[in-house]
């Protein structure tokens, strides 16, 4: 037996007793005669006292860091105890040892503000995962997938997998594709997700799925991309919108209470797409804080129902905002003594490549209740306290405000929303607030392909009300500059987006399950008869055969884990990550294969570099 206790379990009450323990050497501590060594698990750090005896022995053959020691002793009270670790109160002193295996100098320091930086530490993975901090990342993962589990079970859920072995159709991401030996010339595709085969499973009467599923992207990473991810991937039959949303806020609520300890008694908020794009400038709106956007002139895109307030910046003669396509505003709390530099810097901040603005207009709502702004000379003080005020803003409020093309100026004023409430901090990791947006359009319209394009993807739903706008229209678009007026502009999905403190932690929908109906949206996508039998007669077919109304959602189980462990970026909760280039810096992959190996799959090689 290698150890009796892990190195985080002895506590003061097992005085006396005689233990065996395994792990790694995390410090040496010599004094004098003696020698202290800390020895780590995964479980936690307890001393080792050696004697004078033993202290010879180590003299003879140093110990180093990260040496595997197992050591057999007694339990005794420290006398200058660590109350800030779980093991602080007792020592081992130690009567026989054995280095089971020595250890090179690691490449880095095993240790929570590790010297080692972002690639070296991502070559020796291996090490990394010994280090406290990615080993709490990874506990929290595990009861993240524990509580999912356990919720999903609870309430009927079946686990079944599903293949990883699939057929390509592209549609949205890149597919990864896997050539077949057996097979020459022909492929396998990576699933981007098990989409049509849960949609198969209710089909076939697994009126309740789930899976906690790999799936795969060929698409350019960031902080929260990864070419492979996990899903907490579902589905229901017999269901409608608001049975999804009743079950899956009841599943991420008992994850906030069973791996956070938080009890979310609050209802979850609800909001349109249109809604979030009109108040908030994007679809997944952090509403933790407040500064929602003013919107100041009409826009071009679809979401038209709502009335902007034109009448306050109309007729000033003021060029940037008569010839902008857009002009939108917040109100930052509390930031009317922004100095001349803090507001110059913020304009930087917006004209920054990634932001895109030409320029920052404001208005100083200062405590006495004046006004004082960047277009003083445009307008009177009481017209910019009017759009002060329609901005939501107090007295001591800051108003900024942008314009330019439409897209990216909305874009723009979302972002600088975000970047206003991280210097204020109103983005407390430690705070969480759920939110649905529900309503999206069915379509998007892709100008340059002059079609039209699944916002969510060709198995969603349209709102039941609006199926036989989609059935009796024909999709066809005559004038690219007139798509807004076509029909298909205005169809909204059945479809929903779980949002958490400003990121999407999960979408699904209400599936088509008529073949009518799926084949009309197919068509709509621009496939023909002769390519949607090619790509999904499987699932045209079984839809024949007693398809039953149903709908799912998935889950990003990294970006959801990553969140509640109060980081950016997910490569923090995944054991062996790829780094922004996708590769695995440890392994050295993606690689080449040699040349027997082509041959075998058929496959000649033409890399042009």
């Amino acid at each position: 037996m290698y150890r009796t206790h892990t190195c985080g379990e002895l506590r003061i009450s097992n005085q006396g007793q005689s233990t065996t323990l395994a792990g790694w050497v995390q410090t040496v501590r010599k004094f004098g005669a003696i020698t202290f060594i800390d020895l780590r698990d995964r479980y936690g750090i307890t001393q080792l006292l050696f004697g004078e005896e033993l202290n010879k022995t180590l003299e003879e053959n140093p110990m180093g860091r990260e040496f595997v020691l197992q050591v057999t002793g007694s339990v005794q009270e420290r006398s200058n105890k660590n109350l800030n670790i779980p093991t602080g109160e007792i020592e081992i002193k130690v009567e026989t040892f054995r280095v089971l295996n020595k250890s090179a100098v690691p490449p880095f320091t095993i240790q929570d503000d590790t010297d080692g930086g972002d690639d070296l530490r991502m070559k020796y993975r291996f090490l990394d995962l010994r280090r406290n901090a990615v080993k709490k990342n990874l506990e929290l993962r595990y009861a993240v997938n524990r509580a999912a589990r356990n919720y999903l079970h609870n309430q009927g859920f079946m686990d079944i997998e599903t293949p990883f072995l699939i057929k390509s159709t592209p549609e949205g991401a890149r597919d990864f594709v896997v050539p077949s030996r057996m097979n020459a010339g022909q492929f396998y595709a990576l699933p981007q997700s098990p989409q049509t085969f849960k949609q198969l499973l209710m089909v076939s009467g697994y009126d309740r799925y789930y899976q906690i599923v790999k799936c795969f992207r060929d698409e350019d990473l960031r902080a929260d991309r990864q070419p492979e991810f996990t899903q907490i991937d579902c589905e229901m039959a017999f269901v409608e919108q608001e049975d999804i949303l009743n079950m899956f806020e009841g599943m991420v609520k008992a994850i906030f209470k069973d791996v956070k300890g938080i009890d979310y008694t609050e209802t979850v908020s609800r909001m349109t797409w249109e809604d979030a794009m009109w108040q908030y400038g994007n679809d997944k709106p952090d509403i933790r804080f407040g500064m929602k956007v003013l919107n100041l002139k009409k826009p071009a895109s679809v979401y038209v129902q709502k009335q902007p307030a034109e009448e306050l910046i109309n007729g000033a003669g003021f060029k940037v905002f008569d010839d902008a396509e857009t002009v939108v505003a917040i109100a930052v709390p509390g930031c009317s003594e922004y100095s001349r530099k803090q507001t110059d810097e913020l304009t930087e901040w917006v004209k920054r490549p990634q932001i895109g603005m030409k320029g920052l207009a404001f208005i100083k709502y200062n405590s006495d209740g004046s006004c004082k702004s960047s277009m003083d000379k445009f307008y009177t003080e009481d017209k910019l306290k009017a759009i002060a005020e329609a901005a939501g803003a107090q007295p001591g409020d800051l108003v900024l405000m942008l314009a330019g093309a439409e897209e990216r100026t909305r874009k723009a004023i979302s972002d600088l929303r975000m970047e206003m409430a991280e210097r204020l901090g109103l983005r407390r990791k430690d705070e969480f607030k759920l939110l649905w947006v529900l309503d999206f359009p069915l379509f998007e319209y892709d100008e340059e392909g002059n079609r039209w394009v699944a916002r969510h993807h060709p198995f969603t739903s349209p709102k039941p009300d609006q199926i036989d706008t989609m059935i009796s229209n024909n999709p066809s678009i005559e004038n690219a500059a007139e798509y807004l007026k076509h029909p298909y502009a205005n169809i909204k999905a059945n479809a929903y987006d779980m949002v958490l403190n400003g990121n999407e932690i999960g979408g699904g929908s209400i599936r088509i399950f008529q073949r009518e109906l799926q084949e009309k949206m197919f068509a709509a996508l621009g496939m023909d008869e002769a390519e949607q039998l090619h790509k999904f007669g499987f699932l045209l077919g079984a839809f024949e055969y007693g398809a039953p109304p149903h709908g799912g959602i998935a889950f990003g189980f990294d970006r959801l884990c990553a969140i509640l462990g109060g980081s950016e970026s997910i490569r923090d909760f995944i054991a062996f990550p790829k780094n922004n280039a996708g590769r695995d810096m440890m392994l050295d992959a993606p690689a080449t294969i040699d040349d027997k190996q082509l041959v075998e799959l058929s496959i000649k090689l033409d890399v042009k570099s």
